[in-house]
């Protein structure tokens, strides 16, 4: 009988690019698949102009970033994955507003707050996600948003053959509650097939 092997979120996806996996370079129709969770819904919600700072947590090798950062001032993406992030420095070395960070989102300190924030098929990954939307919180500017697409699988294991990684589902209900005990307002949720896409407003 073949072994199960458990592995890291960091180690999951060194190995993806170790596999020549990105998603930058995804074919159109799995493109559209992936619009699913942050399609031009998502990116509507961001309500990105030239001003703004913007903060994307699971930044991964830049397929997203490509598409927000011509519209914003500044953005930052952090991902856990240092090939990854170089990966995503190599894929958006055209752009001069993007600084990286390779760092657990839920660790690092911030020196600075975001008038944006958002994250797809991330949050998953995070197994405090209290602590992790009170960071959020904390680190947006008054009246600034997050929006945030989860999945509606509530496995918790994402099987890719040769290994696994363990994750956290989220649901619906859970991501408003804890939004809302961290000073977060909802100001609309898109459902789709596969996802919850949520767009929440810091309080003034």
């Amino acid at each position: 009988m073949k072994k199960e092997i458990i592995v890291s979120v960091k180690e999951h996806y060194d190995r993806l690019i170790d596999e020549n996996n990105d998603p930058v370079h995804d074919s159109a129709k799995l493109q559209e698949y992936m619009n699913q969770w942050d399609g031009e819904p998502f990116l509507n919600e961001l309500k990105l102009t030239d001003e703004k700072t913007v903060l994307e947590i699971g930044i991964g090798t830049g397929r997203l970033a490509a598409k927000t950062s011509p519209l914003c001032k500044h953005l930052v993406g952090i991902d856990i994955s240092s090939k990854t992030v170089e990966r995503a420095r190599q894929n958006l070395d055209s752009y001069t507003n993007i600084d990286y960070i390779c760092a657990d989102f839920t660790m690092y300190q911030f020196a600075g707050k975001f008038d944006v924030i958002y994250s797809s098929l991330t949050w998953l990954h995070i197994k405090d996600k209290y602590a992790s939307m009170r960071k959020v919180a904390q680190i947006l500017n008054p009246h600034g948003r997050f929006v945030i697409s989860i999945d509606k699988s509530q496995k918790r294991y994402l099987d890719y053959g040769n290994r696994k990684i363990e994750v956290y589902p989220d649901t619906y209900q859970g991501i408003k509650t804890m939004a809302q005990k961290c000073g977060l307002s909802c100001k609309r949720c898109i459902q789709t097939e596969f996802a919850y896409i949520f767009s929440f407003q810091k309080q003034g």
